[in-house]
């Protein structure tokens, strides 16, 4: 089995800019996550877009519905962001691929000391590897149907809907 993994942004790929003194996004942490990772599973990066989720809209998640139909791996891993993961992934799941999509993201970026970006990444490579086909959500340790979940924004958590 090989993965696909498809970066979008979000919190995950956020650097900090110390002129500016705000998060934003230069170039993709995947690259050198993976390689820490030291996977061993054949993978495939995408960067689709670097993008906050919350600025989001319908034809950014057209471009990864796209780039999911297009890839030949079976399996799909895909960064986004948390504010907004749901709403992708609904899309995603109403379209009924045949194949195991599986979301993720990080609540603090990955080079920030306590990110949890590494955990969940690796989390959801061996989801998607598990997981029959359809759209899930793998966040902090938990896995969720595309259509029943939701962000505890005060928890800073994923929950059941």
């Amino acid at each position: 089995m090989s993965l696909r993994i498809l970066a979008t942004g979000g919190t995950f790929d956020k650097h900090y800019n110390e002129i500016a003194g705000k998060l934003d996004f230069a170039e993709s942490h995947l690259p050198e996550v993976l390689q820490r990772a030291r996977l061993t599973v054949p993978a495939t990066l995408e960067v689709c877009m670097l993008i906050d989720s919350l600025e989001m809209d319908d034809s950014h998640r057209q471009t990864i519905l796209k780039a999911c139909q297009n890839a030949p791996e079976k399996a799909i891993v895909i960064i986004h962001g948390t504010d907004t993961m749901r709403e992708t992934a609904e899309v995603l799941g109403a379209a009924n691929l045949d194949k195991t999509i599986v979301f993720t993201g990080a609540m603090i970026p990955y080079e920030v000391a306590g990110s949890d970006a590494f955990f969940n990444l690796g989390f959801a490579c061996a989801a998607a590897q598990l997981l029959p086909p359809g759209c899930h959500v793998a966040m902090n340790g938990k896995i969720f149907p595309w259509h029943d979940v939701k962000k505890d924004r005060q928890a800073g958590v994923f929950i059941n809907k």
